[in-house]
């Protein structure tokens, strides 16, 4: 069994004017809020504890029915602080923890996939991200991260910048899922790190979830590769939005992501 915990506190800047009186999380996709693309899908794989974090707007989020916690602090804060924001939600929870960004909207098959995935940390990988970042930017290689895996398998360094496109041997999509027997190890790590640390560059407080998973598998956890090749959709700016929408009109979109 599977809990999910939705992450959606953020103002979504980019996604202007189109997030100025309501959340990045309800913009909608295909006559669709991002949100409920989600939640059929997670639906869909039999996941029905689902529990969304809030912040801006939250009082629009409060009536999906799904429990919520909010990050009061979300002007001040990132997506990581977010979700520790809910930790009452999922300390000492016997199933494992499914954790999903906002913005984002994917396919059922690769849902199953990082389901499937038995390591204590699994991430879900694009290997064909290059094709979907090529739609979005002019050149693909200005918004990627890095992403390299150890001998083993596992991810060894993820979240920065790369310098070429041998340094990403995929990209990470922001679906997390933590293994049960692991979840209270991994709110421990949490709470024991530096609060008046720089985390690649940034303070505590600002600090990126690739950098907090990098920070997890610098102290040797296991964290493991869903690898998934396009089905899955991230929605960052009004020109992504207007990009997906284009290409559904045209019968263009089926090759990275099926409604």
């Amino acid at each position: 069994m599977t809990r999910a915990i939705i992450l959606a506190a953020g103002q979504g800047t980019r996604l202007r004017p189109l997030t100025n009186n309501k959340p990045k999380c309800l913009v909608s996709l295909m006559g669709k809020p991002l949100i409920q693309h989600q939640i059929e899908v997670l639906n869909a794989a039999g996941i029905n504890e689902i529990h969304i974090v809030t912040g801006y707007c939250h009082k629009q989020l409060e009536h999906l029915g799904h429990g919520t916690s909010i990050n009061n602090r979300f002007e001040q804060t990132n997506m990581v602080e977010s979700l520790f924001s809910a930790r009452a939600y999922f300390e000492d929870c016997e199933q494992d923890l499914l954790i999903c960004y906002g913005d984002i909207v994917y396919q059922k098959n690769n849902l199953d996939t990082l389901l499937d995935n038995e390591d204590e940390i699994g991430l879900m990988i694009d290997k064909s991200w290059r094709d979907l970042w090529a739609l979005r930017l002019d050149d693909p290689l200005d918004d990627a991260e890095t992403l390299l895996f150890n001998e083993y398998g596992y991810i060894r360094e993820l979240g920065r910048k790369p310098t070429s496109y041998e340094q990403i041997q995929g990209q990470y999509t922001g679906l997390i899922k933590v293994r049960a027997d692991k979840i209270n190890s991994f709110i421990k790590f949490y709470n024991a790190l530096d609060r008046f640390a720089i985390y690649e560059g940034k303070d505590f407080n600002h600090m990126d979830m690739t950098t907090f998973l990098q920070s997890l598998i610098d102290s040797d956890w296991n964290v493991g590769a869903a690898i998934v090749n396009n089905g899955w959709l991230e929605v960052d700016s009004v020109d992504d939005l207007k990009c997906y929408e284009k290409m559904a009109q045209n019968g263009e979109l089926d090759k990275f992501y099926k409604v």
